[in-house]
């Protein structure tokens, strides 16, 4: 009795450690970012300002539900307080001097029925010389000290290039809670600019996504098993080695990145039309409640990667919106879909490093499978409240849940102890001779 005790207990304790160690910090999706967009002349500078509604109305108080027409008409009679605010949270100048900005007109602006609606505001620089610097200061921090994890986003049109003015290149830069003044080169390679901004926010949106890796990481866990037996009376058991597991993780995450950037880069760009957000993002929290109750009974047994690589391909739907939205030409789109793709990835490497060896050492030990059970059912409840939220467009918390998991850099302590208690069950059951026999997927038959 006392063993079965111990055994739940550092079962327990071990799901703990996992979900502290790898979920991310608070916030669903980055496209609710405000966006900066800039239109750079010879000797003038405007643009406008774009705010999510559900930041506006939880930063400012505002009641901003019913239809489109009623939420616009909330903001035409606030739109003071809504200047006022950007007026504190955007500068533009150059050589050190903030020039002065006229904020006017404010809309609301959004794609289409079931897309996120923004608050649109107008706005134009007094440039106090002749003509317009190649450098710019431009400083954004929109909602980034009232909303946990929030980055923001500078789209400019226009540069200058072998002395000539360019009014068609666009240039993407990402402003974050530790950059948010930034000094913007208009002579700079703006595509090549785009592509390390993107890059950042595409690791961002795995930090602030939980979903994409709540699925990953119902794949991860039995990657370091073999399913045994008949799909109605097998069984689980440990990899027999390291490579074997490392090649089931790699099989995985690789199709996985297939799958999503199939439909990542085809959606991105427009050529392949797509559902609703509100479908994409339900069907990616259906996939992660599948996911996880594969691992309890699996209808394709060691052959993850399949599923893995059949919802990759709504998972990328999921981050094309990140992208098709902009208002840039199809080829700055295309480098952001690249580099936004390559942080993606970067981010779900990471994720699997601070996983992987804890994973690895815990699989032979008799903890492993009802741990294996108690992550899957954990997954599959937080995915389906998920699910609820986005079908019945109502908040059931499940953000929050998530974000109070972990938080950089308390995430990476966590997945230390994770690894490290990891190690202490497989050096405890492997001194009492208790370490379960592994195999081969030769041998699963």
């Amino acid at each position: 009795m006392s063993r079965i005790l111990v055994r739940l207990g550092v079962t327990l304790a071990a799901v703990a450690l996992l979900l502290f160690c790898l979920l991310p910090s608070a916030g669903a999706h980055t496209t609710e970012q405000p966006y900066l967009y800039a239109f750079v002349g010879t000797d003038s500078v405007d643009g406008r300002v774009e705010f999510s509604i559900g930041d506006v109305a939880q930063t400012l108080g505002l009641q901003l539900d019913g239809d489109d027409e009623q939420i616009e008409e909330t903001l035409r009679a606030n739109a003071e307080a809504i200047r006022m605010y950007a007026t504190k949270h955007v500068s533009i100048g150059a050589d050190g001097v903030d020039w002065p900005l006229t904020f006017g007109r404010v809309d609301l602006f959004r794609e289409g029925p079931g897309e996120l609606a923004f608050a649109v505001v107008q706005y134009e620089a007094s440039v106090p010389v002749e003509q317009v610097p190649s450098q710019l200061d431009i400083a954004f921090d929109g909602f980034f000290d009232e909303i946990e994890g929030r980055d923001g986003l500078l789209l400019l049109t226009g540069g200058f290039e072998a002395g000539q003015f360019d009014r068609d290149k666009e240039i993407l830069v990402t402003y974050t809670n530790n950059k948010r003044d930034q000094n913007v080169d208009l002579g700079a390679r703006g595509q090549w600019q785009n592509f390390t901004s993107s890059i950042t926010l595409g690791v961002d949106h795995i930090k602030t996504g939980p979903d994409h890796i709540l699925f990953v990481l119902a794949l991860l866990l039995p990657s370091v098993l073999i399913f045994a037996g008949s799909r109605g009376t097998g069984s689980w058991h440990p990899v027999e080695g390291f490579g074997a597991a490392l090649w089931r993780v790699l099989k995985i995450a690789t199709f996985f990145t297939i799958a999503h950037s199939i439909t990542f880069t085809l959606a991105g760009m427009g050529w392949l039309p797509t559902p609703p957000s509100k479908i994409v993002e339900t069907i990616i929290a259906l996939s992660i409640a599948a996911a996880a109750l594969h691992n309890l009974r699996p209808i394709f047994p060691n052959k993850e990667w399949s599923l893995s690589f059949a919802f990759g391909l709504f998972h990328g739907m999921g981050f094309a919106s990140l992208v098709s939205d902009l208002d840039i030409s199809r080829s700055s789109q295309l480098v952001s879909l690249l580099g936004r793709n390559v942080g993606i990835e970067i981010g779900q490497v990471v994720v699997i490093l601070r996983l992987f060896p804890g994973l690895f050492m815990l699989r032979r030990t008799p903890v492993y499978r009802p741990f294996l059970a108690i992550s899957s059912v954990a997954l599959a409840v937080l995915a389906m409240l998920c699910s609820t939220e986005r079908v019945f467009e109502v908040d059931l918390g499940t953000d929050s849940i998530v974000g109070g998991f972990a938080s950089v850099p308390v995430g990476y302590y966590l997945a230390g102890i994770f690894a490290a208690v990891a190690g202490g069950c497989f050096l405890y059951f492997r001194n009492r001779n208790e370490l379960l026999p592994t195999r081969s997927l030769r041998q699963a038959g």
